[in-house]
């Protein structure tokens, strides 16, 4: 779960990392409000996740809470990069000396956590690196032994943060390592991180990154969710415990296994192509229980989505086997009842397969069509999405 700045920054204050007095504003008189409680000079930043809000217009300046209001009302209901502005920050505004870019994040490649640093902040991370790939440090980080201050002091040094601030850095370091992870988190990034007339060092912004696998042991999490932006059928599903993402296409897929549901994209992909250029409408893994309960959950958030003109159902049955998944699509469609309108391919392998197969053909439901080979599935499904479309 990507987080918004204003968020991001909260998380950062929790747990020590200087920050600058700021709060979000859903609307003009908010944020004059708060522009009255900061006091003097401050700065209204668009609340989206996505980047290059400054260059959209999204960053502004104000002297006055009155100006704070009119700057806020410009910048609410912006549509930056596809995403519409429901919310502002309000924070004070900041003397800059020099700018700093800082990051860990989870580094799957190499199966362990890794730091970015550079003494160029401010500005695209990618872009330093493709300009001036030297002035960009990279060092693997120990998942067991963390970052202490002796860590954060290598770090900062070989980020080539200046001598005069380079301590107070690493103890920014040190703290923003407790935050990624005490928050298991997968990214903390800060951009810029500030060195003020001071010498003092600030997170002056913040993105986040949280790891849904850990919402078990994070309950404080779930007020972070954004309901207001967040996709309905993406939320349906959660509330299922289903793993699901809307994708842009008319073919519905639900599958038993993220492996085998991520092929059932590939091949519904290139069949697609045969049949008016169709595609994949979204990835559901149900898991390996594929209960009539946890059939009907899918199917119910599958049709749902108007952009779905026909489901593939793809399954390999194992310690589920077949002729429990077919079971539970013949209870899931009773379940759903007229909410069923949609055709479904259904494909059963593995274990207990006729058995499955005989109760599908038995039942004989007209919206369901039993093909036996998964790429004549996506074939059929890809056909039926394109006659529905």
């Amino acid at each position: 779960m990507d987080l918004y700045e204003y968020q991001a920054k909260d998380l950062f204050a929790s747990h020590g990392v200087p920050t600058l007095p700021g709060s979000v504003a859903n609307d003009a008189n908010e944020a004059r409000v708060v522009a009255e409680g900061i006091g003097g000079k401050v700065v209204i930043k668009a609340q989206v996740k996505t980047g290059g809000r400054g260059k959209a217009g999204g960053v502004k300046l104000a002297d006055s809470p009155a100006e704070a209001a009119e700057k806020a009302e410009a910048i609410l209901g912006l549509d930056i990069k596809g995403h519409v502005v429901h919310r502002v920050l309000v924070a004070e505004a900041s003397d800059i000396a020099e700018e700093y870019y800082f990051s860990f994040l989870l580094d799957r490649a190499n199966r362990t956590f890794l730091c970015i640093a550079s003494a160029e902040g401010g500005v695209e991370i990618e872009e330093v690196a493709r300009t001036n790939p030297d002035a960009v440090a990279k060092i693997a980080i120990d998942p067991i032994a963390g970052v202490d201050l002796a860590k954060a002091r290598d770090i900062a040094a070989k980020a080539n943060y200046p001598e005069a601030v380079r301590e107070s850095a690493a103890e920014v370091i040190v703290k923003l390592w407790e935050t990624f992870v005490a928050e298991d988190a997968t990214l903390v990034e800060v951009n810029p991180l500030v060195r003020d007339p001071q010498d003092k060092i600030i997170a002056l912004d913040g993105k986040v990154t949280l790891d849904e696998n850990a919402a078990f042991r994070q309950p404080g999490h779930a007020a972070l969710v954004d309901t207001k932006t967040e996709d309905p059928l993406e939320a349906k599903a959660k509330q299922h415990d289903l793993n699901y993402v809307k994708l842009d296409g008319q073919v519905g897929i639900i599958g038993n296994g993220a492996g085998l549901v991520m092929s059932t994209l590939d091949v519904v992909a290139y069949a697609g192509e045969r049949h008016s250029g169709v595609k994949p409408a979204n990835f559901l893994d149900i898991g390996g229980g594929a209960s009539a309960e946890v059939m009907a959950a899918g199917l119910d958030v599958v049709l749902g989505d108007p952009d779905v003109k026909a489901v593939f159902v793809n399954v390999f049955g194992g310690i589920t086997a077949c002729d429990a998944v077919a079971d539970g699509i013949v209870s899931a469609l009773g379940m759903l009842g007229d909410g069923a309108t949609k055709p479904l391919v259904v494909r059963l392998d593995g274990n207990n397969v006729d058995e499955g197969r005989r109760i599908l053909a038995e039942a004989n439901h007209p919206l369901v069509t039993l093909v036996d080979t998964m790429d004549n599935a996506a074939d059929k499904a890809a056909e039926l999405a394109a006659a529905g479309a």
